[in-house]
């Protein structure tokens, strides 16, 4: 019997991601402070690759340790534009306010991964891609958020590449999976190395 993954995250996009693949798992959304979590990096000196990696542990591991029999999946992922660190947007506001702040401007999105076993660490992936985002006009700010509504505040950048979000963009260097925040590639063959999918 192949063990059990357990998803330690409370995102749609994963979900889905994983879903679409055909990967079987349990989806257990963890309570972190992130934002103290950031803070406490950043002041530390971290870049956001490390960020996203050290989230990703602590999601992991939070889940592993009230299910240790079971292989729990944590992932994060970090909007860096110019040394600046985004947050998904609360509101409609925010939303407008990112792509004001990114428009014009390349950024890069930092993904990690982590599985721990018994709340250990036995497994991780970090990847990046850089997004270049073309100017945009007030107008098309405003209809975007209104269209996106609700949407837009599932991602750090308030945008989905996988849908509209394309539009946004002049230029895309990196893997999508890792745009949408999962190395879903590199997971895959560990999930088949372990047994939880045929080879």
């Amino acid at each position: 019997m192949s063990e059990e993954l357990i998803l330690a995250s409370g995102s749609g996009t994963r979900r889905r991601l994983l879903e679409a693949a055909g990967v079987p798992f349990r989806q257990l959304p963890p309570q972190v402070d992130e934002s103290e979590v950031k803070e406490s990096l950043k002041a530390e000196g971290a870049d956001a690759m490390d960020a996203a990696e050290a989230l990703a542990e602590v999601k992991a591991r939070q889940i592993s340790l009230r299910e240790p029999a079971g292989l729990v999946i944590g992932a994060d992922q970090m909007l860096d534009c110019e040394g600046d660190w985004f947050d998904k947007p609360l509101d409609a506001a925010a939303v407008a306010g990112h792509l004001e702040r990114l428009q014009g401007r390349r950024h890069r999105l930092s993904t990690a991964a982590v599985i721990c076993l018994g709340g250990q660490r036995i497994w991780h992936q970090r990847s990046e891609a850089w997004l270049t985002m073309r100017r945009l006009s007030p107008g098309f700010i405003a209809d975007y958020v209104q269209h996106f509504g609700e949407r837009a505040k599932e991602s750090v950048g308030a945008y989905q590449l996988e849908a509209e979000g394309v539009q946004l963009f002049t230029a895309v260097e990196g893997d999508h999976f890792t745009i949408q925040g999962l190395p879903l590639l590199p997971l895959l063959g560990f999930l088949r190395d372990r047994g939880v999918l045929a080879e």
